[in-house]
């Protein structure tokens, strides 16, 4: 019996990503500042069984970001991220 990785992929925060930045970020790209890594955030390990929503590397498991919600703010730490690019909108 094969084990369940105890992370989903980074679709899994799309929607608390897209309440934060007003738009679709599963096709937002960043670099990893641990490993340097170059990924889209869909490709990045999403823990979501805490008070808040990690991303992890999927090349180092570090950090990407970390997004947590109360009732009147939100959030963001992305300080394991280079860059984060957005595509531009048409």
């Amino acid at each position: 019996m094969t084990p369940t990785p105890a992370f989903l992929d980074g679709n899994a925060a799309a929607g608390d990503l897209e309440l934060l930045f007003g738009t679709d970020m599963t096709m937002a790209s960043g670099q990893c500042h641990g490993c340097g890594k170059q990924m889209m955030l869909a490709e990045a390990h999403a823990y979501l069984g805490g008070p808040g929503t990690v991303l992890r590397c999927p090349g180092c498991e570090g950090v990407l970001l970390r997004m947590v919600r109360s009732p009147h703010d939100m959030w963001l730490d992305a300080a394991g991220l280079d860059y984060l690019r957005l595509p531009a909108p048409a």
